[in-house]
């Protein structure tokens, strides 16, 4: 290689549900949610990200906004390819550049995935002038970016919960001992809103509206130390057909997640009893580790702590704990050979 190093660039990628994350340079450049506008009648990309977000459902006939990954697999192959690839044109370094630089990536993927997912957003990285690319699992990310060292014969659980799967994990000796990956997370309990919202109050909302509600008083349980306020919501009335509005508590919201979330703790419950006695015992002393942008959940870790009796720790900044551990993997990446699905 030699010579032609300054040709190649080192970016990592969490190619997530809800949100597309890239590092280069040690430093995370890019941060927008994972979703695509394309005009039906030319079949062209028109904006993704942020820019996309704010059409989401607000739309006419003639724009769609697509997600392209669902369940934390690439579920529509070319949207997927033209967003990673003008994510990584909007890198600011990459910007400078007189002409594209061949990149050595590493993305995480769920740790569920199959192998025809895997050679999906493998060759959605090669297409974007990915030469060398590397996989490497989502809970293992987390780990590394929440600060564990995951080469010690020590095991440690990683809770990744995402937005579109929670990845749960026993990781000891730098591999996965045991693993599961369910498809409820940050989507689920989105949809749970939608549906609670109909059922209970007649009033239609979207996702986005949704989304915000969760974020703003969403809630794991009914009794928290530090409630949020109250919230004013606006939607449309089913019975009338008129806009209106509702106030409704973090009390409701923790009702309206409840089924969901118990499907996450039995999960995790699962996993533990999995789990060799050795590593239970190394778990007994260390604890649960929550990342992803679902585990900011008010409560979660409380009720997930008197479920399993153990101590939860939520890694600082959930939402970046994968991308985090993926940039640190690419920077130490003969370190980590061993992690990595090539």
């Amino acid at each position: 290689m030699g010579f032609f190093d300054f040709l190649t660039e080192d970016i990592a990628i969490d190619l997530g549900t809800a949100n597309t994350l890239i590092v280069h340079n040690g430093k995370v450049v890019v941060d927008s949610p994972s979703i695509v506008a394309r005009d039906r009648t030319t079949g062209k990309i028109i904006a993704v990200g942020k820019e996309a977000a704010m059409m989401q459902g607000k739309t006419h006939e003639n724009i769609k906004t697509i997600r392209p990954l669902k369940d934390g697999v690439i579920a529509d192959f070319d949207a997927s390819e033209k967003m990673i690839s003008m994510f990584i044109k909007e890198i600011p370094a990459l910007k400078k550049k007189l002409f594209t630089p061949s990149l050595r990536m590493v993305i995480c993927i769920p740790s569920g995935i199959t192998e025809v997912e895997m050679r999906a957003v493998k060759d959605s990285a090669e297409r974007v002038n990915g030469k060398e690319v590397y996989l490497i699992h989502e809970p293992m990310a987390a780990a590394i970016g929440i600060g564990v060292d995951i080469m010690q014969p020590k095991g440690n659980m990683i809770v990744d919960i995402g937005g579109g799967t929670t990845e749960i994990a026993v990781i000891a000796l730098g591999g996965i001992v045991c693993d599961k990956s369910v498809k409820i997370a940050g989507d689920v309990f989105t949809n749970d809103i939608v549906y609670y919202m109909r059922t209970q109050h007649n009033l239609y909302v979207g996702e986005r509206t949704a989304e915000k509600i969760k974020i703003q008083i969403g809630a794991a349980t009914e009794d928290l130390e530090v409630p949020p306020e109250e919230m004013s919501v606006q939607g449309r009335d089913l019975l009338t057909g008129k806009p209106k509005e509702v106030k409704i508590g973090y009390r409701e919201i923790a009702k309206a997640l409840d089924k969901s979330i118990l499907r996450v703790e039995d999960a995790v419950m699962e996993t533990l009893s999995q789990t060799p006695p050795e590593l239970a015992a190394d778990i007994y002393n260390t604890g649960i580790y929550l990342a992803g942008g679902g585990s900011m959940l008010r409560g979660l870790d409380k009720r997930l702590s008197q479920k399993t009796d153990l101590p939860v720790y939520i890694a600082e900044d959930p939402l970046r704990a994968v991308v985090r551990g993926t940039g640190l993997t690419l920077k130490n990446i003969e370190r980590y050979k061993s992690v990595l699905a090539k």
